[in-house]
């Protein structure tokens, strides 16, 4: 996919890129595999909001994803490619020889027409489903699953992929894109290659609307805030704070670690890689 630029007739059309969509579905998505969507609006159970900033966005269907992969040994055809207002890569629908559709995460490269299948027996190539043990070591892969049968958790979004960088035992090392490298059991199964769009981290919005669509609320700094509201708030002027950032329940921005799982630490053989402040 090509970027798309735009004449500056408009303030909101300056600098302003986005993804072409060239070669997509046009049409509406299969019908039998969407539900409604009904947002959160960062709202929990009890609706008190605990995600801020969040709420509106265009109104849209949810498309149904097999990440589970588990209709295996059967060959499918690529009916078609889709954009997906739910996530940042395309998606494709698959037809399986019985008549059965799924909507499946669509890799790079992949086009209508093509043929893929789920299992053991599958060959390597993009867009098979195999279990991590018959995978040869240093392929793309995408959609891998942590635990054996519990669907795809790795490597989801627009342009990423993960790969094997080895083998221990029942388990196959897996180097993440952040610099992570870690163990999962070999019978996990994942999907050959790089998922698709990988341009989408090159657009710019160009206008606040823009986010609204995407349900973006607007976001105020602690710094213009009352002290009652932020503890970054009050001062005489513009003030700094007078304390490291924190969030307004005084959790520190500076890299406290949250992750408490002492559980699956051992499968962490090396940890992602620290961004520069």
């Amino acid at each position: 996919m090509a970027l798309k630029t735009f004449k500056p007739y408009t303030k909101s059309t300056r600098g302003t890129i986005l993804v072409s969509r060239d070669g997509l579905w046009k049409g509406k998505p299969f019908k039998s595999l969407t539900s409604p969507n009904n947002s959160s609006k960062g709202r929990n159970n009890y609706g008190r909001i605990t995600s801020r900033n969040h709420g509106g966005g265009h109104k849209h269907k949810y498309r149904k994803i097999d990440f589970y992969r588990k209709k295996l040994d059967v060959t499918a055809e690529v009916e078609r490619i889709e954009y997906d207002p739910n996530r940042s890569c395309h998606i494709m629908l698959v037809k399986f020889k019985d008549g059965e559709r799924c909507y499946y995460l669509s890799p790079k490269d992949i086009k209508v027409g093509d043929i893929i299948k789920n299992g053991s027996n599958s060959e390597i190539k993009i867009g098979n489903c195999l279990p991590l043990k018959d995978i040869p070591v240093g392929i793309d892969i995408h959609n891998v699953e942590i635990n054996p049968g519990g669907g795809g958790k790795i490597a989801r979004s627009a342009g990423t992929s993960v790969s094997i960088s080895g083998i221990d035992g029942n388990y196959s090392i897996i180097k993440m894109t952040s610099g992570e490298v870690r163990k999962i059991n070999s019978n996990s199964m994942a999907t050959i290659g790089v998922l698709s769009n990988p341009d989408q981290k090159n657009i710019k919005i160009g206008k606040a609307g823009r986010s609204r669509w995407l349900g973006r609320r607007p976001h105020t700094r602690g710094v213009v805030k009352n002290p009652v509201d932020h503890p970054h708030g009050g001062g005489e002027g513009k003030s700094a704070g007078g304390r490291h950032p924190v969030s307004p329940t005084g959790q520190s921005a500076k890299g406290l670690k949250t992750r408490d799982n002492k559980r699956t630490d051992k499968f962490i053989i090396r940890r992602r890689k620290k961004k520069r402040a």
